[in-house]
């Protein structure tokens, strides 16, 4: 019984997985244009920050949507396909759980904000 869910479960991420990034292709906004210096202060402040996703997670695409409208460029590393991401996601925030943002502060102290809503209501304070 356990080989079926996981067949079936395998099956409908095969079929929606593809429509969820074809989705996100067509939906996704467009970014915020700004000034050649502050963009580049800002690019700066986000070499910081670290997205650990996967792929075709629905909340990893509201997080990645609001990423591209605030033009933000952030490294995405994606904790489902690479061991080593979902290693530092393990030992760093406790948990493999997604979308989780890992902050990096002025004391070099590791901040991991999971919840989508959270990081998107971050991102939004920081940089809107």
């Amino acid at each position: 019984m356990k080989i079926i869910f996981k067949l079936f479960f395998k099956t409908i991420r095969a079929i929606v997985g593809p429509m969820l990034l074809l989705w996100e292709k067509i939906s996704t906004p467009k970014g915020v244009v700004r000034p050649a210096e502050e963009q580049q202060k800002i690019d700066q402040q986000c070499q910081t920050m670290a997205l650990y996703q996967f792929q075709t997670c629905p909340f990893c695409l509201k997080v990645r949507r609001t990423l591209r409208a605030l033009s933000l460029n952030i490294d995405l590393r994606d904790a489902q396909h690479d061991a080593q991401y979902r290693a530092e996601l393990l030992a760093g925030g406790g948990q493999v759980q997604v979308p989780c943002l890992r902050i990096v502060d002025t004391q070099g102290q590791y901040h991991w904000v999971y919840e989508s809503a959270l990081i998107i209501q971050y991102l939004r304070q920081r940089f809107d």
